[in-house]
């Protein structure tokens, strides 16, 4: 019997537009080319669209398993080379207004989940909703994606300071994307951290950074990972760099329950 909990981790951003998806996609995609076991659930769960950029195609979506319809196992969807999809729902009006109360709900329903499992990616919503904050406050670790954009940073700040009045675990890893060559990452890193340092007394840390990549733009047009359709290009090499680091974190500590630890955080 599997002994060790999952790692769960939630990937977000201040604003939209940043690559945010793309960022949840190929990561869990290069954590299954590593020999993982992955689940990426769809945490957008008004405007879901993980879906699309694995080119998968879903009858029934969380938004059943919240109605009671149907269980979690019986919406799930096997995606390309081992990852597994928990659709989010699609222009549904009620699922992108949740509650704080109803989205705790939405993390109760992951106690379905059976098998041994490695990682629970989650692919939030952009912005700081309530639903978003009790998703973020349920997972392990918390990664934030920004671009070199004076308005991305000052939402990522925005997004991080609301994070961190929540819960003082320092958990919180920035990816940078769209990366221009030549241009060096850790400068915006070493700018954003202090900053957070001087007014919020939380020091966040880097994952480092996926560059901007003509072959990753193919590979969403294509409904691919970029794994998948350019192994060799610099955009997979960042992935399979982030990979390694999400593999290097610390071990949790060891329960029993698997994901019911992920339920537990919220009871």
């Amino acid at each position: 019997m599997k002994t060790s909990q999952p790692e769960v981790i939630g990937i977000a951003s201040g604003k939209g537009g940043v690559g945010k998806t793309t960022v949840s996609v190929n990561l869990a995609s290069s954590l299954a080319q590593l020999g993982k076991k992955v689940f990426l659930f769809d945490g957008d769960l008004g405007l879901a669209n993980a879906q699309i950029a694995l080119g998968l195609k879903s009858e029934f979506n969380i938004s059943h398993v919240i109605t009671g319809e149907k269980s979690l196992n019986e919406i799930l969807i096997e995606g390309p080379k081992g990852i597994t999809l928990i659709p989010g729902a699609s222009g549904v009006k009620q699922m992108a207004a949740l509650s704080e109360i109803e989205t705790a709900g939405v993390v109760q329903v992951f106690s379905e989940l059976r098998g041994d499992l490695d990682y629970l990616i989650i692919d939030m919503a952009a912005g700081i909703s309530p639903s978003v904050l009790t998703l973020m406050e349920a997972c392990h670790r918390r990664i934030i994606v920004v671009i070199d954009d004076p308005s991305s940073i000052a939402d990522a700040y925005g997004a991080i300071k609301v994070i961190t009045q929540q819960s003082d675990r320092e958990d919180i890893y920035l990816v940078q994307n769209r990366v221009q060559e030549n241009d060096r990452s850790d400068i915006l890193f070493h700018r954003m951290n202090n900053v957070c340092m001087k007014f919020l007394n939380q020091s966040i840390f880097s994952l480092g950074a996926i560059s901007e990549d003509e072959f990753l733009l193919e590979a969403l047009r294509n409904k691919k990972t970029i794994q998948e359709f350019a192994p060799s290009s610099l955009a997979a090499r960042d992935f399979k760099f982030l990979a390694e680091k999400v593999l290097s974190f610390e071990p949790l500590q060891q329960v029993e329950g698997g994901l019911e630890f992920f339920v537990e955080r919220k009871n």
